[in-house]
C-alpha cells in the first residue's frame, strides 16, 4: 500500500487514525479518573484550608493519600487556589507542555521533516503508549520530571555544563527516583553538575522543612520507610525487580538488595561507557531504565522513563526493534495476569514490561559511531580533554551512514537533527570510543495510587 503524497490524500488516513485512537483510549483501557491528581488536590486543600495534616489525608471512600516528599506538596500549593476541575485542566495542559518538551529534546528537529501528517501519526502512537495514557489519566507528574531531567541531558550534550544540574535536583526533590541521575553525574565525573543537582535537591528539601516542619519530620522519619503506604509490592502494575520477586513470593530483602546491586553495577559500567563516547542520550536513557528497575515500586505510568531508550534505538538504526517493543507496551498485556500471576505464563507475562526494561538496560546500543561528517569544528564550549589518537571522536547524535540531515549548518556547528537526535553535543565530550476490564479500584495500585 502506497503512502499518500498529497495533503488531500493524507487527510483521510490521518482522520481515521485519530478517530481510531480516540475511540480506543476512551473505551478500551482502564481509565483512572484523574485519581492521583485528586490525591494531590485533596491533600493540599485539606492541609492549607482545613488545618489537616498532609500525610493523614485520604481520598474519601479509599485508603489512598499523599506519598511524595514534602517539597512536592509545597510545589503543588497553587492547587489550593483552584477547584478540582480547574486543577485537572491545568494538569492536562502542563502534561501536554512537558510531553512537547520531551519529544523536542528526544527528536531534535526531525518532526519538521514529516510535516503535519507525520506529527499526527506520531501523536496517535504516543496516545497508545500505556505509560503515557496512565500518566495523563491519573494526572501524574512523571512527564514533568522527565522534562526537567532531559533539559539537563541537553545542556550536558551541548557543552553547557555550567548550567546543568538544576533540573535533576528539582526532580529529585519532588520524587526520589530521579536522584539516580545525580549518580550518573558522579559516574560521568561531572562534579560541578553533580554538586549543583545535590545542592538544589537539598535546598528544596530544606525549604519544604521550613514551610512544613511537621510534615517533613513525619515523611523522613516514618512515611519514607513504610512501603505499605505506597501499595502492594506484588500488584501486577509494579514492574520493577521487587515486583518480580514479590509475585514469586520472595520476601527476603537481601535477595532484592543483591538484584539491585547487580543492576546498578551493570548500569555504572554501561553509563560510563556511554559518557566516554559522548553519548549523553544513551547515558540518560540507561539511567531512566535503571531507576525503574531498582525502585521498590514502579507503577506502569512510571515507565515514561523508557521513552529516551526508544529514541536511542531509532537513532542507532534499530527502528524495527523500537517499534516492536513500543507496540508491546501499548497493549496493556500485563493486566491479563491481574488476578493470577502464578505459573510460567504468569512469571513471563505479568512481568513483560520489566523484561523489556531489563533487556534495554543490557542491550541498548551505546556509543555507536555515526558517519563521518565534513569539517566538523570543535566547539569552543567543549570542556573535556581532547580525544586520544586511539579513540577517534564519535558523534552522539546518529550512527547511520549518510549526509547530515540539516546540511552544512549542522556540520559546522556540530549539531544534527533527525529521529532521536535531540541531544546535539559539543564536538568533544570525552575521549570516545488494557484490554482488561476495569478493576474494582480506579488506580494502578491496589494499595496506593499516588507514588
Amino acid at each position: 500500500m502506497r503512502t499518500p503524497t498529497t495533503d488531500r490524500g493524507r487527510l483521510l488516513p490521518a482522520l481515521a487514525a485519530v478517530t481510531a485512537v480516540t475511540v480506543f483510549t476512551a473505551t478500551v483501557p482502564l481509565l483512572r479518573d484523574w485519581f492521583d491528581l485528586r490525591v494531590y488536590h485533596g491533600a493540599v486543600d485539606t492541609w492549607i484550608h482545613h488545618g489537616g495534616r498532609l500525610y493523614d489525608y485520604r481520598v474519601p471512600g479509599t485508603t489512598y493519600g499523599f506519598t511524595y516528599p514534602p517539597f512536592a506538596a509545597v510545589a503543588m500549593l497553587p492547587m489550593a487556589l483552584l477547584d478540582l476541575r480547574t486543577a485537572i485542566v491545568v494538569g492536562l495542559l502542563l502534561n501536554l507542555a512537558a510531553l512537547a518538551v520531551v519529544m523536542r529534546l528526544l527528536t531534535g528537529r526531525a518532526w519538521r521533516r514529516y510535516g503535519w501528517y507525520g506529527c499526527a501519526l506520531g501523536a496517535c502512537a504516543l496516545a497508545l503508549f500505556e505509560p503515557l495514557r496512565d500518566t495523563f489519566s491519573f494526572g501524574q507528574v512523571n512527564l514533568l520530571l522527565l522534562a526537567l531531567v532531559l533539559v539537563d541531558a541537553w545542556l550536558l550534550a551541548t557543552g553547557r555544563e555550567r548550567r546543568a544540574g538544576i533540573g535533576i535536583g528539582l526532580a529529585a526533590a519532588v520524587k526520589l527516583t530521579p536522584a539516580l541521575f545525580i549518580g550518573l553525574l558522579l559516574v560521568a565525573r561531572r562534579w560541578r553538575a553533580a554538586a549543583v543537582a545535590t545542592v538544589v535537591a537539598l535546598a528544596a528539601t530544606g525549604f519544604a522543612a521550613v514551610v512544613a516542619p511537621d510534615a517533613s519530620r513525619f515523611y523522613w522519619t516514618d512515611a519514607l520507610w513504610d512501603t505499605t503506604r505506597v501499595g502492594r509490592l506484588d500488584y501486577v502494575s509494579n514492574q520493577s525487580l521487587q515486583g518480580i520477586l514479590a509475585r514469586l513470593g520472595e520476601t527476603d530483602r537481601a535477595v532484592w538488595a543483591v538484584a539491585v546491586l547487580l543492576t546498578l553495577g551493570v548500569w555504572a559500567v554501561r553509563a560510563r561507557r556511554a559518557v566516554v563516547a559522548g553519548d549523553w542520550a544513551a547515558a540518560f536513557a540507561l539511567t531512566g531504565l535503571t531507576a525503574c528497575l531498582v525502585s521498590p515500586i514502579t507503577w506502569v505510568h512510571h515507565l515514561v522513563w523508557l521513552l529516551p531508550s526508544f529514541a536511542v534505538l531509532v537513532r542507532t538504526g534499530h527502528a524495527r526493534v523500537a517499534g516492536a517493543l513500543y507496540a508491546v507496551m501499548c497493549t496493556s498485556v500485563v493486566w491479563l495476569w491481574f488476578d493470577d500471576a502464578s505459573g510460567i505464563d504468569g512469571f513471563l507475562g505479568s512481568n513483560t514490561y520489566t523484561w523489556i526494561t531489563l533487556g534495554l538496560l543490557l542491550w541498548l546500543p551505546v556509543g555507536q559511531p555515526r558517519a563521518a561528517r565534513p569539517n566538523r569544528d570543535r566547539s569552543a564550549s567543549a570542556i573535556d580533554p581532547a580525544p586520544s589518537p586511539a579513540a577517534p571522536r564519535m558523534a552522539q547524535v546518529s550512527s547511520q551512514p549518510g549526509p547530515p540531515s540539516s546540511g552544512d549548518t549542522a556540520a559546522a556547528t556540530g549539531t544534527a537533527s533527525g529521529p532521536g537526535r535531540g541531544f546535539a553535543r559539543s564536538a568533544s565530550s570525552e575521549p570516545t570510543g488494557s484490554t482488561r476490564p476495569a478493576a474494582p479500584n480506579p488506580q494502578s495500585s491496589s494499595s496506593r495510587a499516588s507514588s
